[in-house]
């Protein structure tokens, strides 16, 4: 990768979060941390406001407008072809979100590109098995309680059939053993408790900020998972 798309990317990864450490951007890019000091020093000289906070990174300074990308036929073929992925491993709600991003994607593409693409997608399958078909419509709605630390309400039935209302803090989302299932504190058990997805019979985002104030990492919840990864 040359200088200035090397800079372009660092921008791009800079408006996509809020912040970012100098070590992340070297792993991103392979190189060293020497290196993205002396390529940041850069974009600052061309006057686009790149500022930094201690222990959390560097950041674009609010209000900074980045015109949008475009993007190159390798990067338009991998988003076509995870388009077949979440058609298999994710809810309607997931399927439709991704679909409406892969229509604007598309829609900065060049005629010819366009015409590629749709060539390439009408040879691309992905056989799923049915017991995979999720259809559901609730990881958008457990993403957002995640994000914006909210309370959801849900009511679930266990392996034994025995139905119970439940109210969780959300943590985290994982895919294990041909199933989605969501990690929360259930303020009923008072205890972590991992839920199936598929045994969910409903569910609401309450709109209400966690109660607790603190919660294990995710990664280390998964340790305690009946599989091995």
């Amino acid at each position: 990768m040359n200088r200035i798309d090397r800079l372009f990317g660092i921008l791009t990864l800079l408006q996509s979060k809020k912040y970012i450490t100098a070590e992340k951007i070297a792993e991103r890019f392979n190189m060293s941390v020497r290196t993205v000091y002396r390529d940041v020093k850069a974009l600052c000289e061309q006057g686009i406001p790149v500022s930094f906070e201690q222990h959390k990174g560097y950041y674009l300074v609010q209000g900074y407008f980045l015109p949008p990308v475009s993007f190159n036929m390798d990067e338009a073929n991998a988003l076509l072809l995870v388009e077949s992925l979440v058609n298999g491993f994710a809810d309607n709600s997931i399927r439709t979100h991704y679909s409406s991003a892969l229509t604007k994607v598309k829609a900065v593409l060049k005629t010819s590109q366009k015409e590629k693409l749709e060539t390439l997608n009408q040879h691309i399958k992905l056989q799923i098995p049915e017991r995979l078909s999720f259809n559901f419509e609730y990881l958008s709605l457990i993403q957002h309680a995640i994000a914006e630390k909210h309370l959801i309400e849900l009511d679930y039935k266990n392996n034994k059939g025995e139905a119970s209302k439940r109210e969780v803090e959300p943590i985290g989302l994982i895919f294990y053993a041909f199933s989605w299932h969501l990690i929360a504190w259930c303020h009923y058990r008072n205890q972590y408790r991992d839920f199936n997805l598929t045994r969910i019979v409903c569910l609401k985002n309450l709109g209400v900020p966690f109660r607790k104030t603190q919660h294990m990492p995710l990664s280390d919840y998964m340790h305690l998972l009946p599989v091995n990864y």
